[in-house]
């Protein structure tokens, strides 16, 4: 990771590198521009990477994003994309941290909502879909299936949570999938029709026009096993969170919510003020469980999930070291008993 520098050295930096000329004209440089906004990074994100000297005119293409972040990036010679943490490295990104996709068309990130990013955008809203894709969640310090490429919750960001109340969950071993009102999809935007898809499909067939415009319903897909086989589930779509724009809402609307839909929460294991939990020192069977979720119980912002949301995977949650849970025997997970 490069250096991180002050406010000013970073400008002068930037502009020491580009000659102090624009380097998509050549006019006089005006000012050091984030390449990828500095609001994204938990830092400031004054990295000399992440700068480039600009005229007036080109800062506000820039800023706009219909100069985009690969132009600046190449204009500038810079072949290091300097990215904050909680983004993903094989995802392309605008100016404010909207994935884009391979056809151009681009997802509502973490800051799309700000009024000032709004009005900034309005040349280029019409390349927006109205998908969102499932912030990346950290793992708690302790937790011990955190491989090398995933993110870890620092002690500073965990002392930001006291005094506050939080709902710990069970993190069920399914595919993340979120339900609009006219659309499903999981992690990826796609979603392929496929054996362990088919009742989830069926079921958003049934109750997505009770969803309501601009709100999503983030639930697992616990159709087929993947490492853990459940014998008992409520439902094979059990809610974890619900979303309207870029707000998570409370744990207490979300249940209240995914009831009107006739759908479990996932299952709450422990609520209360975070100083009086201590979780590293709590054992649970791993056989059974692949681990636990920690969330707020209040609303939060898409921008605050990094930091206000964590979570403990069991090591070997990985099905085995042949792949991927799809390449092998279909087993189906069980329902409960009279369950429909």
């Amino acid at each position: 990771m490069q250096k991180l520098l002050t406010r000013d050295e970073f400008r002068e930096g930037v502009f020491a590198r580009d000659g102090r000329t624009c380097v998509t004209c050549g006019m006089p440089g005006q000012d050091a521009h984030h390449i990828l906004e500095r609001r994204l990074f938990p830092d400031g994100g004054y990295y000399l990477d992440n700068g480039a000297t600009l005229c007036g005119g080109c800062h506000l293409f820039a800023e706009s994003t219909e100069l985009s972040t690969e132009t600046i990036r190449e204009k500038a010679g810079i072949f290091e994309v300097v990215l904050p943490p909680h983004l993903y490295r094989d995802q392309r990104y605008d100016k404010w941290g909207n994935p884009i996709l391979d056809n151009g068309t681009r997802l509502r990130g973490e800051l799309f909502y700000d009024e000032s990013v709004q009005k900034i955008l309005t040349p280029v809203l019409d390349q927006f879909t109205t998908r969102v894709k499932y912030p990346r969640t950290y793992h708690l310090p302790w937790s011990p299936g955190c491989t090398d490429d995933d993110r870890q919750l620092t002690e500073e960001m965990l002392r930001t949570w006291d005094g506050h109340e939080v709902v710990v969950t069970e993190k069920m071993d399914g595919e993340n999938t979120t339900m609009y009102r006219d659309y499903i999809h999981a992690r990826s935007l796609e979603f392929e029709s496929r054996f362990d898809r088919d009742r989830i499909k069926a079921l958003h067939g049934r109750i997505g026009f009770n969803i309501d415009d601009d709100m999503r319903v983030c639930g697992e897909n616990l159709t087929a096993k993947h490492s853990l086989k459940y014998e008992k589930l409520p439902h094979y779509f059990m809610v974890f969170g619900v979303w309207v724009r870029d707000t998570s809402l409370p744990w207490d609307d979300v249940t209240t919510y995914a009831a009107l839909l006739g759908l479990p929460t996932v299952p709450v294991l422990w609520r209360g003020p975070w100083e009086k939990f201590f979780l590293p020192n709590w054992h649970f069977d791993t056989k059974t469980h692949e681990g636990y979720v920690v969330r707020p119980a209040a609303a939060y912002t898409l921008r605050e999930h990094a930091t206000r949301v964590g979570k403990y995977v069991r090591q070997g949650h990985v099905v085995d070291s042949h792949g991927h849970w799809t390449r092998h025997a279909l087993e189906w997970n069980g329902i409960m008993e009279g369950v429909e």
